[in-house]
């Protein structure tokens, strides 16, 4: 992220069970089945077209089923590298497309229900690391108008991005395609390099895994369009 706007969204892939599971299978091994786990990074349906002209999209559109947001960090286990994503699909909000340009966003995600393939892994990133009772929810409001140039994909999005009750400015890249003139869902997808401490949040060193200062939040929305 070019204006330096990061956040600790993914201090929860470091939990003690892992030190367990190294334990039995070893390092090595453990770390192969973790990579192995993650998901692969958002990316536009192979299917989906770039949009002919900002016009084709003009209006409002509504967040729905298929979208996803998370987290992407890099562990050290024992001198093997892990990365870990957790995922959510409880994704709320709207984009406005008009004057040729996303005039308008305010995206919210449920923070409590991002989950990655270990329970305790994700209850520590609840409760110890984003204290969701407190910060339930992370959201992202567009705060300058992102041009959308006729037949390309790339989009430079700007906003406020608010985790764990703290508020950055972002600005980031990301992708959006689909036919606006079909009734179908257009998709956007992106990911915000960040940084633990700018949002108050430290990332875990447990002595056998420590976890990275920097990650990323990715995200996949799928638009419908608005009522």
């Amino acid at each position: 992220m070019r204006t330096g706007a990061k956040v600790g969204i993914g201090v929860g892939a470091a939990v003690v069970v892992i030190g367990g599971a190294a334990a039995i299978f070893g390092p090595g091994l453990y770390a192969d089945w973790a990579n192995e786990a993650a998901a692969e990074a958002p990316s536009l349906a192979t299917s989906a077209a770039p949009l002919p002209d900002a016009e084709a999209a003009a209006g409002t559109w509504t967040v729905t089923d298929g979208s996803f947001a998370g987290y992407r960090v890099e562990e050290v286990l024992q001198g093997e590298d892990v990365t870990v994503t957790g995922r959510t699909e409880d994704v709320t909000g709207s984009v406005t497309v008009a004057d040729g340009a996303i005039s308008a966003a305010d995206i919210e995600v449920d923070i409590a229900s991002v989950a990655t393939d270990e329970a305790n892994r994700d209850g520590y990133f609840r409760d110890t690391a984003m204290e969701v009772g407190q910060f339930p929810t992370a959201t992202f409001v567009l705060t300058e108008p992102a041009p959308i140039e006729a037949g390309a994909t790339a989009v430079e999005l700007t906003g406020d991005l608010t985790v764990h009750g703290v508020t950055q400015s972002a600005t980031f890249d990301a992708e959006v395609a689909g036919d606006a003139t079909s009734g179908d869902p257009v998709q956007v997808v992106g990911s915000v390099p960040i940084t633990f401490e700018d949002f108050g949040v430290e990332a875990p060193d447990l002595g056998f895994v420590t976890v990275e200062d920097e990650g990323s939040i990715e995200f996949s929305l799928q638009l419908a369009p608005g009522q």
